[in-house]
């Protein structure tokens, strides 16, 4: 990994000083402090590190709980994201988690003593959970004290588990409308507890704890992928450039440079446009072209969309059909 950021700074010659690292995907947190340290050395070495760069390390409540977190902050960690999933013992059994909910409040307890941001990951909208069931699990939550929230809500995917499962009958997805309650609830549940949304699925007591790094890729900005089966964009000559690392662990350390896809402008400007609706800031106007004029003023017309001072961006009654606005707008 460090040989592919320093292969990556001779490909990147114009790239600027770094503002974020984020250490996320897989199981990062089984790191040790030495390595981690030497990943963030060889970044400072090859393209600088602002000083009051975003950290971020992923990490499982276990990993937590036995880990040396003091070695992770002296290491440069100063962000802590942790997959708790649920505070429901039953939920993480059914979610295949290895962690118990006392395990959670447990990890969440002992990484707000050592790093000054921490973020916690919900997931909601399980089989038959009931909004006063999410309502009670979301409140608890929200006192432990994390300084941003992300709170998805259950996706079952073709050739998953869960996606054999519900083709079995064996697992009923919650109903679209039954998971649109369940949206709005955590939307005036958070706001009322000072964690606005300032984007569709995460929440943050204040602009300081907002994701800096998943700003990134909300504003289509470049950031360079690192490691097994790394996705990155980067501009180079004015072109918008799509990286993949090699995905198997052998085949990355053996490979020289990730393939390259020089992504079209109509590949861009969707791209563009499905990122940039997701942040309740929304997106300057002047970066967006080939929008469907019928749909915007239809969209408009019934109070899914809105401009405000040259940013496109979705209402709070738009939110939740981010995906299926931008779709409707794009090029």
């Amino acid at each position: 990994m460090v040989q592919d950021i320093n292969a990556h700074r001779e490909r990147l010659p114009e790239h600027p000083r770094l503002n974020t690292i984020f250490f996320g995907g897989g199981t990062p947190s089984l790191m040790q402090p030495d390595q981690l340290s030497a990943i963030l050395e060889a970044a400072q070495n090859s393209f600088g590190l602002d000083v009051d760069a975003e950290v971020t390390l992923e990490a499982n409540p276990n990993d937590v709980l036995h880990a040396d977190l003091k070695g992770w902050q002296q290491a440069g960690i100063n962000r802590l994201s942790i997959g708790i999933q649920s505070l429901n013992d039953d939920a993480l059994t059914f979610l295949g988690r290895d962690h118990s909910s006392e395990d959670a409040l447990r990890s969440i307890e002992a990484a707000l003593l050592h790093f000054p941001s921490v973020s916690i990951d919900l997931i909601y909208a399980r089989p038959q959970q009931s909004l006063s069931a999410w309502e009670r699990e979301l409140r608890n939550a929200l006192n432990l004290g994390a300084h941003h929230l992300s709170l998805y809500e259950l996706t079952i995917e073709a050739r998953t588990a869960f996606g054999k499962a519900a083709e079995r009958g064996e697992l009923v997805p919650m109903p679209d409308d039954r998971q649109a309650d369940l949206y709005d609830l955590t939307q005036e549940v958070t706001r009322a507890a000072g964690y606005p949304a300032y984007e569709v699925s995460n929440h943050a007591v204040s602009e300081r704890h907002q994701s800096q790094h998943n700003m990134i890729y909300w504003q289509s900005g470049d950031w360079i992928g690192i490691g097994p089966g790394a996705h990155g964009r980067v501009t180079l000559q004015d072109k918008r450039i799509a990286t993949e690392a090699a995905r198997r662990p052998a085949e990355y350390i053996q490979a020289t440079a990730p393939s390259e896809d020089c992504l079209s402008g109509l590949d861009v400007a969707r791209e563009t446009l499905a990122m940039g609706l997701r942040p309740a800031t929304g997106i300057r106007m002047d970066r967006l072209s080939g929008l469907d004029e019928t749909a915007l003023k239809d969209l408009q017309a019934n109070g899914l969309i809105a401009i405000t001072d040259g940013y496109l961006h979705t209402t709070p009654d738009g939110r939740i059909l981010t995906d299926a606005i931008a779709a409707k707008l794009s090029p």
